[in-house]
């Protein structure tokens, strides 16, 4: 299992709409990325980074994929609508990460 993790770093002042990303954008991303292998996807509000500290992230999307080459498969098709979707929710640039999952309990 893979796992790319869209992270979204918590700035003061930021916009991100949570009920659009949360409804709209995650049902176009499975949408569209689910003939590429997408099997889940989640989302998470960041509330804090311990200590009374700010979380680092305002939000992360995390999507599964079946196959290490998945998402950028998903996204060589289908980037640009998912791209052209972000100003709707966000004025944050996300940080992407790609990683394998090797355990999970």
């Amino acid at each position: 299992m893979y796992k790319v993790s869209v992270m979204y770093p918590n700035r003061e002042g930021a916009r991100f709409d949570f009920e659009y990303y949360r409804t709209a954008h995650m049902d176009l991303v499975f949408r569209l990325l689910r003939p590429f292998g997408l099997v889940r996807t989640e989302v998470l509000k960041g509330l804090s980074g311990g200590e009374g500290k700010p979380a680092p992230y305002a939000c992360i999307g995390n999507l599964y994929f079946e196959t290490a080459d998945g998402y950028e498969k998903g996204v060589a098709a289908s980037g640009g609508a998912l791209r052209g979707d972000i100003p709707n929710f966000t004025d944050i640039t996300p940080v992407r990460q790609i990683s394998e999952v090797i355990d999970a309990r």
